[in-house]
């Protein structure tokens, strides 16, 4: 006999309770106002999450913590949160609805005063929201709304799953440089935030590292015939030592690269 499976504890969409369906909409087409009121409350929540991410970016980049890739990282994550609030606006007014403004409460990470705590705190969220998009979608499906089922499964549910699997990740990789959990700096924060690819992604490159692009070899052949025309007009230069002269003073300007690519097109005109 089979055993029964157990039973997913049902998580409570964020309510809104002021939402009402907005009157004399002409596009509205098969969407339930249980539907919209879900979205309207997730919305809220995709902002208060936003909020919570721009709180522990600006944390990380005060003088007595000075992570400053670790902010950046936080930023970006709040400003994509954001963006992804604004998405669920845009579609509810094409479905015909409309979002309630709310007020959005404080953000509850005063607590995470470490990388580990500010990590775990960013998956927490992220699994409360992913949760929330679940919820949403089996919703959708209840009230015969496919539409906003597969707006909800392919654009939310999908980048928030790939979200939990780096935050486990980097999770993982700050417990095995020891990182400080209680608010101390270790060196395990400072090699996160500087070796860490995923933290790393908004440095750019030095231009030390970089050779600048030679100019076309059209320009230096261009001054080389500037330089020959004198030379053409006098009749005692008939031996060809001003087209050579020529030559050799154009190849001497070509700038020099990294890569030796300068002198093997000094090599080149020299042959000719």
């Amino acid at each position: 006999m089979a055993e029964p499976r157990s039973k997913r504890p049902r998580v409570t969409l964020p309510a809104c309770p002021a939402h009402r369906p907005l009157p004399g909409s002409r596009v509205r087409q098969s969407f339930p106002p249980a539907v919209e009121e879900g979205l309207c409350g997730v919305t809220g929540a995709l902002l208060e999450l936003a909020y919570c991410l721009q709180a522990l970016g600006e944390y990380f980049d005060q003088s007595h913590v000075a992570l400053p890739n670790v902010s950046k990282f936080f930023l970006h994550q709040a400003l994509e949160e954001r963006k992804a609030a604004e998405a669920l606006m845009k579609y509810q007014q094409e479905r015909g609805g409309h979002y309630c403004s709310k007020t959005i409460q404080k953000p509850n990470c005063e607590y995470a005063v470490c990388l580990m705590k500010a990590l775990e705190v960013a998956m927490v969220q992220w699994k409360t929201m992913i949760r929330y998009f679940e919820e949403l979608y089996a919703l959708s499906i209840e009230n015969a709304d496919p539409h906003s089922a597969s707006t909800i499964k392919k654009q939310f549910i999908g980048p928030k799953m790939a979200k939990i699997k780096l935050m486990g990740d980097l999770l993982t990789n700050a417990r095995r440089l020891d990182c400080s959990q209680d608010g101390r700096n270790s060196l395990g924060d400072y090699f996160m935030d500087r070796l860490q690819k995923e933290f790393r992604t908004g440095i750019e490159p030095e231009s030390s590292q970089h050779c600048s692009p030679c100019p076309p070899l059209q320009q230096c052949t261009g001054a080389a015939e500037g330089l020959k025309r004198p030379q053409r007009e006098s009749s005692q230069h008939r031996n060809g030592i001003g087209p050579i002269y020529a030559t050799i003073h154009c190849t001497t300007m070509l700038p020099q690269c990294n890569d030796g690519s300068g002198a093997k097109a000094k090599q080149g005109r020299e042959g000719l």
